[in-house]
């Protein structure tokens, strides 16, 4: 009699078991099923921890993680690239560019204005690349010029065309040379593009670096923080 009675015991044990477990199990998958259905990350927390040559230790959400150039974090974040100044990624379809321990928080929003760091270079001015009308270029800052200012020789690598430029003359150590005024349908430093900009083509050698004068800056509120100077453009 308890051999039997302790049988069917067993027996109603097991089948309680085997619905318990097919109940936890159904429970389990219909949760599984609603987190995967649910992004697992919602927009990270980033900072960039530190900077290399194609690579980059940025820290996500509170997590290290060490990324090489084309390669996306579990999190989604996508390094584009990086040196030893700054990082581009790609976060939730935006490009982005991080500066030592720069952080985006997890309410990222495109800023109102377009900013433009440059650090302090040789002899204290203030050097940074660009392009012009597409073409890659370097400039130094110069708020005393009038307006972007190159040589002759810089305007032909551009592709510049002078034929319905305004001929002139201009004074310089040399003597007097010939310059040609002209439009130049679109400059861009860093993130900062501006259109139909000002520029003079001076016939010579001088200046041997090409001027960021008066006709860009003047379009963007600019000042100088601790040897860095700082152009920002609202959209």
């Amino acid at each position: 009699m308890v051999s039997v009675t302790f049988g069917r015991s067993c027996f109603w044990f097991e089948c309680v078991k085997k619905a318990v477990d097919k109940h936890i199990s159904g429970l389990y998958l219909a949760l599984l099923l609603c987190v995967c259905s649910t992004p697992l990350y919602a927009s990270p927390e980033i900072i960039a921890s530190g900077l290399f040559k194609d690579k980059a230790m940025l820290t996500i959400n509170g997590t290290p993680c060490l990324l090489r150039v084309g390669v996306s974090s579990p999190e989604g974040v996508k390094l584009l690239s990086s040196n030893s100044r700054q990082a581009s990624i790609l976060v939730e379809g935006e490009t982005i560019t991080l500066r030592l321990s720069e952080r985006i928080s997890t309410a990222f929003k495109k800023p109102a204005f377009s900013e433009v760091k440059i650090p302090r270079g040789r002899n204290g001015h203030f050097y940074t690349a660009g392009t012009i009308n597409g073409r890659p270029a370097k400039f130094m800052v110069d708020t005393g010029a009038t307006s972007i200012a190159m040589n002759i020789n810089e305007a032909r690598r551009l592709g510049i065309n002078l034929r319905n430029a305004k001929t002139g003359f201009a004074s310089t150590a040399g003597g007097m040379v010939e310059t040609y005024r002209l439009t130049l349908d679109k400059v861009s430093v860093g993130s900062i593009t501006l259109h139909n900009i000002t520029a003079s083509v001076v016939d010579g050698d001088y200046p041997s670096d090409i001027l960021l004068g008066n006709s860009f800056l003047s379009k963007v509120e600019m000042t100088e923080q601790a040897g860095v100077m700082v152009f920002r453009k609202k959209f």
